[in-house]
């Protein structure tokens, strides 16, 4: 046996034991790495970065999906930035009011390895009659599209390589640019505590472009550090500011069954420690 060690911060990390590698290829891309822990099942690093496993992923996907969802209220049309393994897919795909949803992710390869060996990810949710997959740059298809999405979910790797673009500002007026009119942006943006670089950049993009942004937060254990951040811009402020009765009704309605997403860890999530809301420039009464 050996041990799989993670090298996205110098000085600190972590090591898994890999008990079965099931695959290792150079993609275009990048080092992918997939293999079996007894602990966390089945696990995906790219480029020396867990990228998620098959013991704690629904936290992570749950929050990035449902959270702009159930906020929204009316959505219809979403579209997926990366999300190669399919399990953010599989979450959107659970809301029966959706009618389309547009995945577009850079790394084939990534993507067939993952409907192979992470099939409990995806369950199905690449053979959704509504989903069009878009093999492509994410920064290229929404600088070019015509269409307009209610939601915007940008599930990425870290700020290297490929996906560094998502993090730009281009990227982010982009967004906004085919978002609807009353649409939701969310995106993930690392762990505060080590990486709160992030959320400040995040801030500078999304100040000015959305009449709400903020950040909402969500512990997932495989991602060192503490509490993941998404980044959140909305068109229109209520969103932030539902009820929760409104929100349980929506909840139970949607009739999607979850591990760790429900109403009050929804309305709970924005409420972001000192630290956080200091390095956004926000005041804990916005």
């Amino acid at each position: 046996m050996s041990d799989y060690l993670e090298t996205l911060y110098d000085g600190y990390g972590q090591r898994l034991r890999m008990d079965g590698l099931l695959r290792e290829v150079y993609t275009e891309h990048g080092h992918l790495v997939i293999f079996e822990n007894a602990l966390m099942g089945r696990v995906l690093a790219l480029d020396g970065v867990i990228q998620t496993t098959e013991a704690d992923e629904f936290i992570y996907h749950e929050m990035l999906t449902h959270v702009p969802i159930l906020a929204h209220g009316a959505t219809r049309r979403v579209l997926i930035v990366g999300g190669g393994d399919g399990a953010t897919l599989r979450e959107v795909c659970k809301h029966r009011d959706v009618e389309g949803i547009t995945l577009v992710e850079i790394d084939e390869v990534l993507l067939e390895l993952c409907k192979e060996h992470l099939p409990k990810h995806s369950c199905g949710a690449f053979e959704d009659p509504r989903l069009s997959l878009v093999i492509g740059d994410g920064m290229d298809f929404v600088a070019g599209t015509t269409e307009r999405f209610d939601v915007i979910i940008v599930d990425s790797s870290d700020p290297q390589g490929p996906s560094r673009v998502l993090f730009s500002e281009d990227f982010y007026r982009a967004c906004r640019r085919c978002l609807d009119d009353r649409g939701v942006l969310v995106a993930q943006c690392g762990t505060p505590f080590m990486q709160l670089a992030q959320v400040q950049d995040a801030a500078n993009r999304l100040d000015g472009l959305f009449a709400d942004w903020h950040f909402y937060m969500a512990a997932v254990p495989t991602y060192l550090g503490g509490d993941m951040a998404f980044a959140w811009g909305a068109t229109d402020p209520e969103y932030r500011r539902l009820s929760p009765e409104l929100l349980l009704q929506r909840f139970v309605g949607s009739g999607i069954v979850t591990r760790y997403y429900n109403p009050q860890v929804h309305l709970g999530a924005f409420a972001l420690p000192q630290y956080v809301l200091q390095a956004a420039g926000k005041s804990g009464n916005d």
